[in-house]
């Protein structure tokens, strides 16, 4: 898929987003819209989704599984029917991710978990031979978490170098910004100093998040992140940056404005 090809895929995300959540009275849809550019990058990008060594994602932020079932839906691995029934009862497709769907390995939601996942997984492919790359999406808020810069010394000391992480740096988190709550400092060094290869790249370019994954797969003895600077809510005018959005779902009048500026950018 090429770059305008990839925008119009994110766009399609963003839409899906908006649709499903207003159907479903559901929120988490400032998070979906946030990494929508970062699950194109990887997913429409060097993915590979078939296969017995075929790559792995694990979306940590599990809360924003909307982004993901959308890319999925857009892939034709999830059919109307299905990507209709978010959140339904007795649904495949629940808030947060569960394993047992095409595309979806890990169950994730517990904030803090989805990089030692993948860690593991990278780990088993070394062991197996395999050059399956694994590719993991955290919010910045997890990395608040212990375990996240646990599994990142792991990571190091492992040489995992089939490993990528992307970390969709938008700023807030469910009550507060992120500054506000525990300052970060500067994400990309934190990572260096832990023997990562890392790099920042703005994360609603398509072209700068190809190149920063393809730096990041040719990178030898280490793993990289990606420290993606994202918008909250990004595409929607009244969610951007706005905390309310974290759970808020959408009222009528929202949801018709909402699909308004997604069919102005789109036109």
């Amino acid at each position: 898929m090429d770059l305008p090809e990839r925008a119009s895929f994110a766009h399609a995300i963003r839409r899906i987003v908006i649709e499903q959540s207003y159907r479903a009275h559901v929120g988490h849809i400032g998070s979906a819209l946030s990494i929508a550019d970062l699950v194109t990058a990887v997913v429409a990008g060097p993915m590979r989704g078939e296969g017995a060594d075929r790559d792995r994602l694990v979306l940590s932020k599990g809360h924003a599984a909307l982004a993901l079932y959308g890319a999925l839906h857009l892939q034709g691995r999830l059919d109307d029917e299905q990507i209709a029934s978010y959140c339904d009862d007795g649904t495949q497709l629940g808030v947060h991710p569960e394993p047992g769907l095409d595309g979806i390995d890990f169950g994730t939601g517990s904030l803090g978990q989805g990089l030692s996942l993948g860690a593991g997984a990278a780990l088993a492919a070394k062991r197996q031979g395999s050059d399956r790359r694994i590719y993991v999406i955290v919010s910045d808020a997890e990395l608040n978490e212990g375990s996240i810069w646990e599994a990142a010394m792991f990571s190091a000391h492992h040489r995992l170098d089939n490993l990528t992480l992307l970390v969709d740096l938008n700023g807030q988190q469910a009550m507060n910004y992120t500054p506000e709550v525990l300052d970060l400092g500067a994400v990309d060094e934190k990572f260096r100093v832990f023997g990562w290869d890392a790099q920042v790249a703005p994360g609603h370019d398509q072209e700068q998040l190809a190149a920063a994954l393809e730096r990041a797969a040719g990178a030898t003895g280490q793993p990289s992140v990606i420290v993606a600077t994202t918008t909250f809510g990004h595409g929607v005018s009244f969610m951007e940056s706005v905390i309310d959005w974290h759970y808020l779902p959408l009222t009528d009048e929202q949801y018709e404005q909402a699909m308004a500026e997604l069919e102005a950018v789109a036109a």
